[in-house]
């Protein structure tokens, strides 16, 4: 039983698939437009562009980062190399708790996108078991070549976004609900900076993920030149998505306080303005659309973490049971059913809210967490840049970065918000802890971590 990953596979298109599956464009803007308009009002497009803006100055360290030491081990490696094995640890530990919330997330988003699908046609089922079936599915599909996996996202994120683009145009084409374009939704006439603030956790829940090519470093063909490439054309092609439809959704909806009202509790936005500016069936398509799109975004979050795990299975920070691969697919089986039994549990815990409601809590939860394995990346790389003498200009953007992703959490602390969201930070809070105490546990964590780092990358640290 091998445990080295399949190199030289992944073209940069299929590695870009990941990404953007990941962040799941279409499942996206399914909900979350109505989760930030909650929070927002009518500024849903101002902080969709804040939080591209945002995304854009994070995606730098990754982007420089991966044309560097290019890794399986993504977060893990980088700060590890930069700001010690033990951070090095603890910032892949954060990472790896959003992708295991992340993939219970995203196959609730399948149950519950579904369950709408099928309500347009007169069809009426729970969430619960369709997420379950969606979840083996995935645990299946993630055992076969990583390829095949891309490939699947790819097509079917690319015939979802189609449906949503052709909705947007309906709806700017006739005007909106009050017949005329407004460049109201992108300021803060009806909102404050904290408010957005806060609604931007929800907008960064639509690019979270956008790092998950980072994860395929060592299966990717020239993986220097293809992971920076394809992680900055998936943040900007999908914030530009991103902008066009939530633009279209608040306009769609209305500006009045009502209306706000109505798109903020909507639990399938989408689905109602494709039943009001195109069709019935169209709707229907469009919300069977959303269900693929979740789909593909559970399926990459299952990929992106199993690899991490793997990484820490493979550098001995956890068992090496997790850096078995499959002797014919070369994935990394063992850790793929950790995720997926680990999703399970949180599903069948989660089995009594609405599905909506549990995409938006554990998508919450992870996003906490995504947002210091970030600051820690823009940190090191800002570290790594003096280290090595390379201070410019350039190094302003990830200094920008981590101002903003300090900004970000401290906005999700205080004011406090509501119940639950107000205990949602020390629960990442707890798992960091547990963090702490497993690098406690575990025999010479930080020579464990140097040794993978001088094996895999031939870099001391």
């Amino acid at each position: 039983m091998g445990t080295a990953l399949k190199k030289n596979e992944i073209s940069t298109i299929e590695a870009m698939a990941i990404s953007v599956a990941i962040m799941a464009p279409t499942a996206a803007m399914a909900l979350n437009g109505a989760l930030v308009a909650g929070t927002a009002g009518t500024a849903v497009p101002l902080t969709f562009l804040l939080a591209t803006i945002t995304i854009g100055l994070v995606s730098y360290a990754f982007i420089q980062f991966n044309r560097i030491v290019p890794s399986s081990g993504s977060v893990y490696a980088f700060t590890a190399l930069t700001l010690g094995p033990r951070v090095g640890f603890l910032s892949g530990w954060a990472l790896l708790f959003t992708y295991l919330v992340f993939t219970a997330a995203s196959c609730a988003e399948v149950g519950a996108f579904l369950q709408s699908s099928l309500q347009l046609v007169g069809l009426h089922i729970g969430w619960f078991l369709p997420s379950i079936l969606s979840l083996a599915c995935i645990v299946i599909l993630s055992l076969f070549d990583v390829r095949v996996g891309a490939r699947v996202m790819l097509i079917f994120e690319g015939i979802s976004i189609c449906l949503i683009v052709i909705l947007s145009a309906a709806v700017l084409l006739h005007g909106g609900a009050d017949h005329h374009l407004s460049l109201v939704p992108f300021t803060m006439r009806n909102t404050t900076l904290s408010s957005v603030a806060l609604a931007s956790v929800f907008a960064f829940l639509s690019f979270a993920g956008f790092e998950g090519a980072s994860s395929l470093g060592e299966e990717t063909r020239d993986p220097k030149k293809a992971l920076p490439l394809a992680i900055g054309s998936a943040v900007f092609l999908t914030g530009g998505f991103y902008l066009l439809s939530s633009y279209a959704q608040t306009v769609g909806f209305g500006l009045s306080a009502n209306d706000v009202r109505e798109f903020a509790q909507s639990s399938a936005p989408l689905g109602i303005l494709a039943e009001r500016y195109i069709s019935h069936g169209f709707a229907a398509i469009l919300m069977l659309g959303a269900t693929l799109s979740a789909f593909s975004s559970a399926l990459g979050t299952a990929t992106t973490g199993s690899r991490l795990l793997y990484s820490m299975g493979k550098s001995g920070l956890l068992t090496q049971k997790l850096s078995r691969v499959h002797p014919h697919f070369g994935s990394p089986y063992v850790s793929l059913i950790v995720v997926g039994a680990i999703a399970l549990g949180q599903l069948y815990i989660l089995k009594n809210l609405p599905g909506t409601t549990v995409f938006g809590y554990l998508g919450s939860l992870g996003v906490l967490s995504l947002l210091l394995a970030y600051l820690s990346t823009n940190i090191g790389y800002l570290v790594f840049s003096y280290k090595r003498s390379s201070l410019s200009a350039s190094s302003s953007i990830p200094a920008l970065a981590a101002i903003a992703l300090i900004y970000i959490l401290y906005a999700n602390v205080y004011p406090v918000p509501p119940y639950p969201l107000n205990f949602f930070p020390y629960i990442v809070i707890a798992w960091l802890f547990i963090g702490i105490g497993l690098m406690f546990v575990i025999r010479d964590c930080s020579h464990k971590v140097k040794l993978w780092i001088q094996e895999e990358y031939h870099y001391d640290i």
